[in-house]
């Protein structure tokens, strides 16, 4: 990248547009999530109904990061980030003027292909920042997205509360996202130079790319460890309440706080991640997570009291909560040139993960009962923790991969 390592200013210039972007992304599908009734009940939707709608944002998801890391490692993260951030709060407001189940489907659809897009090009964006500065910084930017999806959900209740419309809350949203966008395109690092794929920089042993353009070796086993990990962040979300309250008899606001405990000690592990990373690298660091993220949901489900569920779940978040920055820091730099389809491969499978994952803990609970379905995300966390040697780089660069 023509950038000086010494310009100081613009590294932390830099940090901080990528930082705003992360917001950005989590107010928004805050915002979109806190208004969901709203858009039930306008358009009289049954939950059925509303299920499909919402499959047209998932695919709509799926779809984007699957285009964007080829537009990414030929254009630059750059280059590709700041007009879908532009973009972001646009496609946020059409649900709101959707007048049908497909219409809302088809809105959802564009909005998801643009959160996706935003997703990878930011996170390969961050990636960049984090190689320049030679610091660990990924896991910060999570917190700032957790961090941003309270304030959008915040602010998404506070409207529905008043009783303003879905369209008067999207739109203002919409503006907030115009202005960080802006802030972001006057920050955001120099657009590098992309290498010649015959040339350049050196890359580590056994990583070559083949003849076909096949990502290098392991970033398919980075994406197996990003889905085991999301599985456990949608089992939290959409299970956890319900175990409190059906399974070990708490009321429903004590139910509640079981996923509250999750998300807060997801942020606040977040929030220290960057300097853990630094400490331990990210081997031990995820290795450290795993085994917290296991044996807090585990013992929990077998103490089979609510104040335990209480604190398994917080452990599931905080163990959780480092372990998808550096399994995307960690697929960033296997390439740097081919970084976005890396990235875009990894998180497609994480955010399979966060779909099918509580499908699947369902099923399971049909059969074998919701505690024991619980496990699952306990032994999947386990798993990533024994295999956590996969993000050991191939050679040994500098100090954020150490």
């Amino acid at each position: 990248m023509s950038l000086s390592l010494g310009d100081r200013a613009t590294l932390r210039r830099g940090r901080i547009a990528v930082t705003l972007l992360f917001l950005l992304f989590g107010v928004a599908i805050g915002t979109w999530t806190a208004r969901i009734p709203a858009i039930k009940e306008r358009l009289g939707l049954t939950d059925g109904q509303l299920s499909l709608a919402l499959l047209g944002l998932a695919a709509g998801a799926i779809t984007g990061m699957q285009v964007t890391g080829r537009l990414v490692d030929r254009y630059g993260a750059v280059r590709v980030m700041l007009p879908v951030a532009f973009a972001e709060g646009g496609c946020l407001v059409l649900p709101a003027y959707a007048g049908s189940l497909v219409a809302l489907a088809l809105a959802l659809f564009a909005f998801g292909a643009v959160h996706g897009t935003l997703n990878i090009a930011m996170n390969a964006n961050a990636v960049e920042v984090e190689r320049l500065r030679r610091r660990p910084m990924l896991s910060s930017c999570h917190a700032v997205y957790s961090i941003g999806g309270f304030v959008g959900a915040a602010v998404g209740g506070l409207y529905a509360r008043a009783d303003a419309s879905v369209p008067s809350t999207f739109l203002t949203i919409a503006v907030a996202g115009v202005g960080l966008a802006a802030w972001a395109s006057r920050w955001a690092l120099p657009a590098a130079e992309r290498p010649d794929p015959g040339q350049g920089a050196s890359r580590p042993a056994g990583d070559e790319p083949s003849g076909d353009g096949r990502q290098p070796s392991g970033v398919l086993f980075l994406g197996v460890l990003a889905f085991c990990c999301l599985v456990g962040e949608g089992a939290a979300a959409d299970w956890s309440t319900v175990y409190l309250h059906d399974n070990l008899g708490s009321g429903p606001g004590f139910a509640a706080a079981a996923f509250a405990a999750f998300s807060v000690m997801m942020t606040a592990g977040r929030l220290v991640g960057d300097r853990l990373a630094a400490a331990l690298g990210p081997v031990v660091l995820v290795r450290g997570s795993g085994v917290l993220a296991a044996i807090g949901l585990g013992g929990a489900l077998l103490v089979d009291h609510p104040v335990a569920g209480l604190v398994g779940f917080g452990c599931l978040g905080a163990g959780l909560s480092c372990i998808a920055p550096q399994v995307f820091s960690a697929a960033g730099n296997r390439d740097p040139r081919q970084a976005g389809r890396a990235l875009a491969r990894v998180a497609g499978l994480g955010y399979l993960g966060f779909l099918v994952g509580p499908v699947v803990i369902g099923g399971a609970a049909e059969l074998i009962g919701l505690p024991r379905a619980l496990a699952i995300p306990a032994l999947l966390a386990l798993f990533v923790a024994l295999a956590a040697g996969a993000l050991r780089p191939r050679n040994r660069p500098p100090e954020v991969n150490r």
